[in-house]
Formats: structure tokens, C-alpha cells, sequence
């Protein structure tokens, strides 16, 4: 299968875990993008740098997602690289988890993941807009591709209301709470920003580690990592506001 092939990418959570994985597999493309952002909340840190070493098109930059400021910084960084063609594709990878059962839950822990995981995208999403419209626009003879703009929010399984999975194994109220709401906010972006032809999915990567249980993995990050981004490199206009898993599988919301 063709590789994603994509002028520019950022990817938030690449301090370590999906986001470094993507990295890593984004630069191993047939066609790496020319611009690929790596935002960590520590851009000093040794794995991002690693990775990054001996490859000028990577920019690696400090971004918390909870904090505006940081943001808006990331948005200057980001529009001094890539100028009037824009951000390709918006990467929501930064999650936190808190484990808990329905007994043990608490707001502090409820505020605390809501933060980064649902609030986070939303933030970002809204920020690095005008540089998404700027390369939609850039593209305007294109359908609607990850070639062209799309903000993809890294989400869960355990978020699908439907679905339900893996409850016995682990509740983790906060997280399944946020992932839920992350997908509504997908929703939300697809019905907003698909008319400015930016494609907004959530997608599972898997259960990386450790295992949830029947169903929910395990899987490599090899094996995750790839699966996404042969599932980018087809994602057209009728995937606009839907849900996948890193196999390529629609998910119920």
C-alpha cells in the first residue's frame, strides 16, 4: 500500500508512547512530510532528540496542551516554518490516565484527565485552525485527505459508549468520560470545519500497552503505528466525522 504522503504534520505527546511512535513512522515513509513538528512538554528530552537526530525536517517544540499560552507560542513556531501553505495535519496524540473504579472516582481526577485529553484537542484545534484553513485552501482542488488538511484525535475504544469494552478489566471512569467526550468534539470539528474542506476523525490506536483484555490487544506499537497511517493515507470526505480503529475498522461512537 501507497504511504501517507503529506506536506506538513504536528504531533502533540511526543515526549514518548504513541506519539514517538508516530514520529518514528512518519519519518519512515516513502515520503516523510517536509515539515514534521514534534511537540513535547520537555523539547530537551533525550527519546524525541534521538529520533529526531540527522533529520532537518524535524522541528521539535515545547507545547502543553493544557496552557494557552504554549499554544499560541507553537501556532508562531509552526507558521514561521510552513508560511502560507499551511498545516497539513493536526496530530492530538498527548492523553493522560488516571485508574479508577466507579467507587474510587473523584473530580479532582475527573478535571485533572478532562484537561488534557478532552480539552487539550479542543485548544489546539481551535489555534492551529487558521493554519489548517491556510492549507485546505492550498489544496482546494483536492477532496477532502490527510494530503490536504485533517485533524485526527488520537481516542480510544473505551470511549465508544456503545461499545463499552473491557469494563471488568478496568473502568478508569475519567478516561473513558474523556474519550467520549473527545469523540463528540470530533463530531463537533467535522460538522464546523469540514465546509472549509478539514477532515476532523478519532481513531483507536489499540490497546499498546499493557493488554485491557478480550479484544483490546495486545498490539505492537509497530504494529499500531502502521495501521494508522495506512489508515490516514485512505481517509476521503465520507470519513469526515467518524470513528476507526488503528485495523482500519469503523467503530460505533
Amino acid at each position: 500500500m501507497e504511504g501517507l504522503s503529506v506536506g506538513s504534520v504536528l504531533l502533540t505527546g511526543c515526549d514518548g508512547g504513541l506519539g514517538l511512535g508516530l514520529l518514528k513512522g512518519l519519518l519512515e515513509q516513502p515520503s516523510p512530510p517536509q515539515h514534521l513538528f514534534a511537540a513535547c512538554l520537555d523539547p530537551q528530552g533525550k527519546a524525541v532528540n534521538e529520533v529526531a537526530l540527522g533529520f532537518p525536517s524535524v522541528v521539535v517544540l515545547p507545547l502543553d496542551v493544557t496552557d494557552p499560552n504554549s499554544i499560541k507560542a507553537a501556532v508562531r513556531k509552526v507558521q514561521e516554518k510552513v508560511g502560507s501553505a499551511g498545516l497539513n495535519v493536526l496530530i492530538n496524540t498527548t492523553c493522560t490516565r488516571r485508574r479508577s473504579t466507579l467507587a474510587t472516582e473523584t473530580a479532582e481526577n475527573m478535571t485533572l484527565v478532562y484537561a488534557t485529553n478532552t480539552i487539550g484537542p479542543l485548544q489546539t484545534s481551535q489555534a492551529f485552525l487558521p493554519l489548517l484553513k491556510e492549507a485546505a485552501e492550498a489544496e482546494r482542488q483536492q477532496g477532502m485527505s490527510c494530503s490536504r488538511a485533517a485533524i485526527i484525535n488520537i481516542s480510544s475504544i473505551l470511549g465508544s459508549i456503545a461499545a463499552a469494552e473491557a469494563w471488568e478489566e478496568r473502568q478508569d471512569v475519567s478516561y473513558r468520560c474523556s474519550k467520549a467526550a473527545l469523540n463528540m468534539l470530533t463530531k463537533c470539528l467535522a460538522l464546523e470545519y469540514g465546509d472549509s474542506g478539514i477532515l476532523c476523525v478519532s481513531v483507536d490506536p489499540g490497546c499498546v500497552t499493557p493488554p485491557l483484555g478480550q479484544g483490546m490487544g495486545p498490539v505492537t506499537m509497530e504494529e499500531s503505528v502502521q495501521g494508522i497511517l495506512q489508515l490516514l493515507a485512505r481517509l476521503s470526505a465520507t470519513s469526515n466525522g467518524t470513528f476507526w480503529d488503528w485495523r482500519g475498522q469503523s467503530l460505533p461512537w
